[in-house]
């Protein structure tokens, strides 16, 4: 009799553990696996990352943010947040401009060359989105990718954590020169 108490005891622990892990993962927090370069340096291919998905129902996009969004069915995108809805961006002489002010991006390590772009005014309901590695980034430029639909948000990402040695918090620091 112990034994089959004891056995429901395991079983009922483990559905509860299953059960708490699949609405975490459904509902607050997603893990994403770094494919590709255009991220660099803040993010190196095969960095896993921590994507808080609750984040948005409360709060709205900001300069800097680096999001996870849904580029196609089954093909997700990770980039950094340029311009929020009625935002003018432009890209001149490689620099980005946000409502006339050159961006002071601390998180690129390089100079960037960029063609121009724009200027375009983000419309109501989406995001200008850019890849740190400017040289290699299918983003907003990109006519394929344009500007990225609110809907199509998974969240934003906050902590890259594997491998273990690499672990940081991400920077979203973004500054207008003024």
């Amino acid at each position: 009799m112990n034994k089959w108490k004891e056995l429901w005891d395991w079983t009922r622990s483990i559905l509860i553990a299953v059960v708490l892990a699949l609405l975490i993962r459904m509902f607050l927090f997603e893990v994403f696996v770094v494919e590709g370069k255009s991220m660099y340096p803040t993010l190196v291919e095969t960095e896993r990352l921590m994507v808080n998905k609750i984040v948005y129902h409360f709060d709205e996009p900001r300069l800097g943010d680096v999001i996870v969004f849904e580029h196609e069915p089954g093909r997700d995108f990770i980039k950094r947040v340029i311009g929020v809805e009625g935002d003018k961006v432009e890209i001149r002489n490689s620099l980005v401009y946000v409502n006339g002010q050159a961006l002071e991006e601390p998180y690129l390590n390089e100079d960037v060359f960029m063609y121009n772009y724009g200027p375009e005014v983000v419309p109501s309901g989406f995001l200008f989105v850019l890849g740190d590695y400017r040289h290699n980034s299918m983003d907003s430029r990109d006519p394929r990718v344009g500007f990225i639909s609110l809907e199509h948000l998974k969240g934003r990402a906050f902590l890259i954590f594997w491998p273990p040695w690499e672990a940081r918090f991400i920077d979203t620091e973004v500054d207008n020169l003024e």
